[in-house]
């Protein structure tokens, strides 16, 4: 079921890392943050695809595990002074250990009852984060750049605060999360995955344990989810409990359906837009969440399965 990825595929994908890549010697100051920004959010976004774009299950719990990611990386260094590398691994670690409790419980559950149950855990999880204010300090949240130390890599030291590094720090974590999606996608595993969107029940004629790959799903979704978590907690050195509210439930679904679930490209471009448009739509007008309401219906018309998906359907059918 496996299949080979086209030397189109490749130079496509290869050709976004070496773009962003450049961008950076060019860039101005205010788009270069924005940039490292958009691509962390990216890394959540294609996360999320993997459930939602791959496997067909629709979750409204992912702020749970990128907040489970930022809480488990900045708690750690704002109480234990961890250093990055052990903070980043224990966030990363944190998400995919909530990710199997969680997984464990819901994968029983599919379509409608699947997005509620998730969305009442991401709930209980933001309740949490709420109740135990003495430790999380709730919504005024903890901010960890005074305690975070430089990354030290060969006796050179790389501190966060410096553009440049939170930049190359965002392209790496971006480049690693798109290339595993790719093998992902191309696996084995992946078509199964597929399978599973398309037609669940002859999966399972089939001889596949649906089940088990559904879990499977989502603890990689869950995983590259609080990945990003907890590198936005390096970089830009807040946390709080806002990261685990139905907003960010709401925001990677925005932007995959935006770009075109069921793609690789598309997680990243929907985020990219939908970033740019709210920030220069709210600095014409206080009313800018009209004008975002506008684009997304003229999207939803003329690119009924969003920006990507519609390409790829009507003109770069070899697009994964």
């Amino acid at each position: 079921m496996s299949r080979q990825i086209s030397g189109k595929v490749l130079i496509t994908h290869l050709g976004i890392i070496a773009v962003l890549l450049l961008a950076q010697f060019v860039l101005s100051p205010y788009h270069h943050t924005n940039v490292a920004r958009i691509m962390v959010f990216a890394s959540f976004a294609l996360g999320y695809n993997i459930l939602l774009g791959y496997t067909g299950l629709l979750s409204l719990g992912h702020a749970m595990f990128f907040a489970a990611g930022i809480y488990g990386a900045g708690l750690t260094v704002f109480y234990f002074q961890f250093g990055a590398v052990e903070a980043f691994a224990v966030g990363v670690v944190s998400s995919l250990v909530l990710a199997v409790i969680f997984g464990l419980i819901v994968i029983r559950t599919s379509g409608v009852s699947f997005l509620i149950v998730t969305l009442m855990f991401a709930e209980a999880a933001h309740l949490s984060t709420l109740y135990f204010n003495e430790i999380t300090l709730g919504d005024q949240g903890i901010v960890i750049s005074q305690v975070l130390q430089p990354l030290q890599i060969g006796g050179m030291e790389f501190a966060f605060s410096d553009p440049s590094v939170k930049y190359n720090a965002a392209l790496l974590l971006f480049s690693l999360t798109f290339a595993l999606c790719i093998a992902l996608v191309y696996s084995p595993v992946g078509r199964v995955f597929v399978a599973i969107r398309e037609n669940e029940p002859r999966t399972r004629m089939l001889g596949y344990n649906t089940y088990k790959y559904k879990l499977v799903s989502l603890v990689i979704s869950a995983t590259l989810s609080g990945a990003a978590g907890a590198m936005y907690a390096l970089l830009f050195s807040y946390i709080g409990s806002t990261f685990a509210s139905i907003e960010y439930s709401i925001f990677p679904l925005l932007w995959t359906l935006v770009g075109g679930m069921g793609t690789l490209v598309g997680p990243v471009l929907g985020t990219g837009l939908m970033f740019y448009l709210v920030d220069i739509s709210s600095g014409l007008t206080e009313s800018h969440l009209i004008v975002v309401g506008v684009v997304l219906v003229g999207l939803v018309l003329w690119f009924p399965k969003g920006l990507m998906g519609t390409i790829r359907e009507k003109w770069l059918t070899w697009l994964p």
